[in-house]
């Protein structure tokens, strides 16, 4: 009985996955569609890299000066590396055994 009901959830797991990946496994033949799949293949490949897609030289520089910003802010500076976690000390505390 228990493998029954195994084999009726896998079966009904399958059929739920093929059906909500097939439509994006199949090619699009709405032409709207196929240019909308093509745009977003494009943008995506553009922004490889983590960069701004078609950023004007002045919207590097404002991006620039507000993570210089953000980093003073919250503790960086020049030659601060804020992708690092942050290294903790804790020096030993000398004890008195007097008191």
């Amino acid at each position: 009985m228990l493998t029954r009901r195994a084999a009726l959830g896998i079966q009904k797991t399958f059929k739920r996955n093929v059906g909500v990946f097939a439509p994006a496994l199949q090619k699009a033949t709405d032409p709207i569609q196929q240019l909308f799949i093509d745009k977003i293949r494009e943008y995506k490949s553009k922004s490889a890299g983590g960069k701004l897609v078609d950023a004007t030289p002045e919207l590097e520089k404002e991006r620039q000066t507000e993570l210089e910003k953000v980093a003073r802010q919250y503790g960086g500076g020049p030659g601060t590396d804020m992708t690092q976690f942050p290294q903790f000390k804790f020096p030993d505390q000398t004890i008195d055994p007097q008191v």
